[in-house]
Formats: C-alpha cells, structure tokens, sequence
C-alpha cells in the first residue's frame, strides 16, 4: 500500500522535458554558428578539450535531480501496518431551553448565560464523549448532532439566542423526543441528556412527562436554572433595560424556577437533578457521575500506518546535484586516457 501526500509537485516534472527541449535547441543553435564561422575540423583543433559527451551528461544529471526532487516533494508513502483505534465514552445530549423566561436576570448575567457556561465548561473536562446540542422552547431544534468536535461544539453553544424559536413556552418532552433521535444504537447504556432549564412547562403540564421519559430508556441530568422566589422578564434594546415582560392584565411577569417537574424528571430517568446556582459544582456533579457510567465502545477504525519516504528522493536528488556540479563540460585530463565518457581520440 502507499500514498501520495501532495501529488500537486508532480507538474515540477514538466522541467524535465522543458530542459530538454531547451537543450536541444541550444545546440543546434551553437551548430549553425559555428558551420557559418568555421568547419568542424578546424573547430576540433582550435577547442581540443572540448567534450561533446559531457554536456550531455550533464544534462542527464540535473534532469535526474528535478526527478527526485519533484518526487521527494510529492512524498510517496508506504503502508506498513494495520491498526486498530478504539473510542469509547458515553453520548451526552445538552438540551437548552431557550424560552423567554431563560433571560431573567434571578441568576448572574441571566439564566441563559448561566446554562451555556455550565455547558462550555462541562465540555472543557469531557475526553472521548461525544456531545450534542439541542434547543428548545415550545418546540425542540437540532443544533448540533452528536460529535467529538468540541471545538465546533461551543462554537454552535454560544450562538443560541432566545429569538431562534418563534413559538414560546417550555416543551421539555419535545427536547427528550428529539434527543433519543441522536443516538445511533438504542441498546446503548451510555446514553445521557442533560436539561437546562428554569422548569416552567406550561404546555405540558397536564401530561405524565416522568412516565413518558421512562419509556425511551435514557438516563436524564436536569439542572435548575433561576430562583423559586422568581424574577421579571427584561426587555432589553442595546443591553439597556427598557421595560419588562406583562401579561394581558398588565401586570409584570414573574418567572420563578420549578424544579418539582425536574426532580421528577431526573429520578424517573436513574438521572440527577443538580441546582445550577454554582457553576464549578453543576460541572463537577455532571463530570463525576459521566465517570461512574460504564464506557461503551461507540468507534472502532481500522487504518494503515504511512511512513514518509520523502527523504530517500531528496538524498537521490541532491546527489545528482552535486555530481552534476562538479562535472566539467572539458575533458577530464586524468581520465582521459581511460575514455570513460567514449569520446573519440583526434
């Protein structure tokens, strides 16, 4: 097996017919003067040391050199081995709820601010667990699909936004629902959603929710976000508080923090259900608990094991080099009576 790293240096070979071509040409051109100057036996007696083989030799040598050259450069590798990585960890789906009622400012900047630095530094401490993030409000949106990617991962985190879902509201089973679409193998045991969220589910609060989590076999961390004594909603232009949020009476929202239905959630699922008023312990709890879940193997690949070969090519190439350097166009006094280079005696 091989490979080649940057094929794009084989256009370097073009040199090599251009050199060539260029040769070619300057000879014939040194002919045509000197037939127009002087016959070729006197030439031979006025330039007695001078070889017609060499120069060709030369030109042998530096083409071999652009050869190498361009092919060292190209960097051919060769397959060795076969090996086998294994990733395991466990596949943990962040759901943010993303409703209105998460600008409150009860928790410092604001409920939202608070889940996404919760999440972020969670993500700093995970090592081959996958992630995925979800948004959701009285609807639930895919924002990012399960990954390694960390990097790509806060990136996608620090762009949500409570104006990303029209509809308004606290859907939690939505944000479950789309979450068991993430994972690829349902006999996983290492799946885990964590929801962040002040817990106001007016939509669904009729509903058994806990029996309904139950069912899909996922383990959930819910993490409460705002105080129970509650705070309103601001309504901000240019970060400055203009007004805050009313309700069709007039009077002024009061958004509070309902862990009941989080609890619930979380202990139906073989979850935990942490308070999100410090940020070093959410995480911490989280980490911890990640820990104690069994690894699952989630990625097997096989790949061959390249070594670069590149610098057989540049040793050959300079070789040549140097060899054609130190080789003169003029006959070689010392060798010249072994005719090495089959140049014909006058």
């Amino acid at each position: 097996m091989y490979q080649l790293e940057e094929p794009f240096y084989f256009y370097l070979l073009l040199i090599v017919p251009i050199l060539l071509i260029g040769f070619l040409i300057l000879i014939s051109w040194k002919r045509s003067i000197q037939n127009k100057y002087i016959s070729n036996h006197l030439f031979k007696k006025l330039s007695p040391e001078t070889s017609s083989f060499k120069p060709k030799f030369k030109l042998f040598l530096l083409s071999l050199t652009f050869i190498f050259i361009s092919l060292g450069l190209v960097n051919p590798k060769i397959g060795t081995q076969l090996k086998t990585v294994k990733r395991e960890g466990v596949d943990i789906v962040f759901a943010i709820d993303v409703s209105k009622s998460m600008l409150a400012e009860d928790i410092a900047p604001n409920r939202l601010e608070k889940a996404k630095r919760i999440v972020s530094q969670t993500i700093n401490e995970l090592n081959s667990d996958r992630v995925g993030i979800i948004a959701y409000a009285a609807s639930a949106l895919p924002v990012l699909p399960i990954t390694t990617d960390y990097s790509t991962a806060r990136m996608f985190l620090q762009s949500l936004n409570t104006d990303m879902l029209s509809s308004q509201g606290t859907a939690i089973l939505e944000a479950v629902k789309l979450a068991k679409d993430y994972y690829d193998d349902e006999n996983q045991t290492n799946r885990v959603l964590c929801i962040l969220s002040d817990g106001e589910d007016h939509e669904f609060e009729n509903q058994n929710i806990p029996s309904a989590i139950d069912e899909m076999g996922i383990s959930i961390f819910t993490v409460g976000l705002g105080s129970t004594k509650g705070a309103p909603i601001p309504i901000k232009k240019n970060n400055v508080i203009e007004s805050y949020k009313k309700n069709s009476d007039g009077d002024v929202v009061i958004t509070k923090l309902v862990d009941k239905l989080l609890k619930e959630i979380a202990i139906s699922s073989n979850g935990i259900y942490i308070n999100g008023l410090n940020t070093e312990l959410v995480v911490n709890e989280i980490v911890d608990k990640l820990k104690e879940m069994d690894k699952e193997e989630f990625e097997s690949k096989q790949f061959i094991a390249y070594n670069d070969q590149f610098q057989w090519f540049i040793g050959f190439g300079l070789f040549f080099l140097c060899l054609e350097l130190f080789v003169f166009e003029k006959k070689t006094h010392w060798v010249k009576k072994l005719n090495l280079f089959n140049e014909k005696k006058f």
